[in-house]
């Protein structure tokens, strides 16, 4: 998988070079490219902002600069053989990213993820990079952050890590929280009494059937607790 980051502060994904997403960008499992948006600017400021049409505060992102950025990488994943990139773009505005994004974005072989500032990017790219791109507008909660950086740093590793071979243990990833649309249930380890808490007495019982059922009964009353809204709601049926 090819990963392209646009952002006007490339040292901010240096993040991307540690723990298993470096590991998998080492391995050859991950191609990750971090681009400098001012590196797409025509004056001798490197202006990437402006103000906005309508007045109101803050500055908007320009949307020449974005689209040179933008028609370059396309261009470089053409060369490469790969298929129509999808086009993330961290917003407050856009559709939840949830667990089953990332799966699904997880088999795309080229992705770009675009990190805006200020007030954010003119709509207009939007609608322009649609001849080059999959264009999805994403949102990792019902917050704002300074720009999207983080976001893309959260998103990357929530994909990269479904990628085959970036995780060790395959097996890790399918009883996981969110999964299959519940929270994850409690874990422990050695040693089974630890300054007055005790491990179940069900998980060290050795019993995989009734280890299982408390497990399934954890997720549950966990979810119930605290992401109702993680589940079917019975008014519904």
């Amino acid at each position: 998988m090819r990963i392209d980051v646009v952002t006007i502060f490339p040292e901010y994904l240096s993040a991307l070079d540690v723990s298993l997403i470096g590991k998998a960008r080492r391995d050859g499992l991950l191609e990750i490219h971090v681009h400098d948006l001012r590196d797409h600017t025509v004056d001798r400021h490197r202006t990437v902002d402006d103000t906005p049409y309508g007045g109101g505060a803050g500055m908007v992102m320009k949307p020449e600069p974005w689209a040179l950025a933008l028609e370059s990488i396309a261009e470089a994943g053409r060369s490469a053989g790969l298929g129509r990139p999808v086009l993330l773009v961290p917003t407050p505005s856009g559709e939840l990213f949830r667990q089953s994004v990332a799966q699904e974005l997880s088999a795309a072989d080229h992705l770009v993820v675009a990190c805006g500032r200020y007030e954010g990017i003119d709509e207009r790219l939007f609608h322009w990079a649609r001849e080059l791109f999959e264009v999805r507008l994403v949102s990792l909660g019902d917050y704002v952050l300074n720009g999207g950086e983080v976001a893309a740093l959260a998103m990357i590793e929530a994909i990269g890590r479904l990628v085959p071979g970036v995780v060790g243990n395959p097996e890790s990833l399918v009883e996981e929280s969110h999964s299959d649309g519940l929270l994850e249930y409690p874990v422990y380890t050695k040693p089974s009494s630890w300054r007055g808490h005790e491990v179940p007495d069900v998980l060290l019982s050795g019993d995989h059937g009734r280890v299982a059922a408390w497990r399934r009964e954890q997720q549950l009353e966990r979810t119930r607790r605290r992401r109702p809204d993680l589940l079917p709601d019975p008014a519904a049926d």
